[in-house]
């Protein structure tokens, strides 16, 4: 007899399980995502247990001003930057003082693109004790919202990777 498919377990209830099980805490710092990492974690019941809170940095000076990202970088790199992402992860964690942050900086479009920087073009870094990880993703010219779902679901993603790489 054929085993059924297993359903495809959602990252955000993987995340906010497993940061339960630790008794550990979670920060969001997102730009291109608006608050939709923070969303996807808070629709898990019980979230409450191990989501501290979530920053919407859209403007490069609510980057500066609320997780202290650095405004040389912003002004060297770029706000869409592994530098920049680095930044918003590390400083959303230290600011909230908790176990883990993750952070989003990309061009969902319609405009703002560009040949180095084109719609699409998105960095996902989480941030721990031990290390922050940042990943460049380039989801192309697929529309502004599809742009946003695909970098909540690579930024959760990233989330439940660091998580389970932890255990080892």
């Amino acid at each position: 007899m054929a085993k059924a498919p297993e359903k495809a377990v959602d990252p955000a209830k993987q995340i906010i399980d497993l940061l339960k099980g630790t008794k550990e805490t979670i920060v969001t710092a997102e730009s291109c995502t608006g608050g939709m990492i923070a969303t996807a974690l808070t629709d898990i019941p019980g979230s409450s247990a191990a989501f501290y809170g979530g920053y919407v940095t859209y403007a490069n000076t609510a980057k500066s001003r609320m997780i202290h990202v650095q405004a040389r970088l912003i002004r060297d790199y770029g706000a869409v930057s592994n530098q920049v992402a680095r930044a918003m992860a590390d400083g959303a964690r230290n600011t909230a003082h908790v176990d883990y942050a993750v952070a989003v900086t990309g061009i969902a479009g319609p405009d703002g693109g560009s040949e180095k920087k084109p719609i699409g073009l998105v960095y996902v870094a989480v941030s721990s004790e031990l290390a922050t990880v940042v990943i460049e993703h380039n989801f192309g010219d697929i529309g502004r919202e599809e742009i946003r779902k695909a970098s909540v679901r690579a930024a959760l993603e990233l989330v439940v990777q660091v998580l389970t790489s932890d255990e080892d």
